[in-house]
């Protein structure tokens, strides 16, 4: 499957619909983004069960904004509609994919509920 060009019309319904999305914030100018765009799209073809998505951060500032890009390329993993990983930095081939099989052995359950006690323990400490 190839990628997906992300933008704040069709964010939402892509993360909503899909079990599972990789999104690459990236900008035509960026060197290392230019780098890992290949490998982004190669892995793309061999997880074709798996959205892979591009978020150029130039055409859509208010989308990279929203998620606090301020280094270029960063690797978002959605899962479930919870963002269970970002980092800037351009990966290798090899760290992509062990990333990538990482994510999918996540237990979503115990992730969601992970979320809910820390939000739980911070509510706890505001009051």
């Amino acid at each position: 499957m190839s990628t997906v060009e992300l933008t704040k019309d069709n964010f939402d319904q892509i993360v909503s619909e899909n079990e599972f999305v990789l999104i690459d914030f990236w900008a035509s100018w960026c060197g290392p983004c230019r780098q890992f765009g290949p490998v982004f799209e190669a892995a793309s073809q061999r997880h074709e069960d798996l959205v892979f998505a591009k978020v150029d951060t130039e055409a859509q500032q208010e989308l990279a904004a929203a998620f606090e890009i301020r280094s270029i390329p960063t690797l978002m993993i959605v899962r479930d509609k919870v963002a269970v990983f970002a980092q800037p930095g351009a990966l290798p081939e090899a760290a992509l994919e062990d990333l990538i099989g990482q994510a999918r052995k996540l237990d979503m359950d115990e992730v969601r509920q992970s979320i809910a006690d820390a939000q739980a323990a911070g509510a706890q400490k505001q009051a």
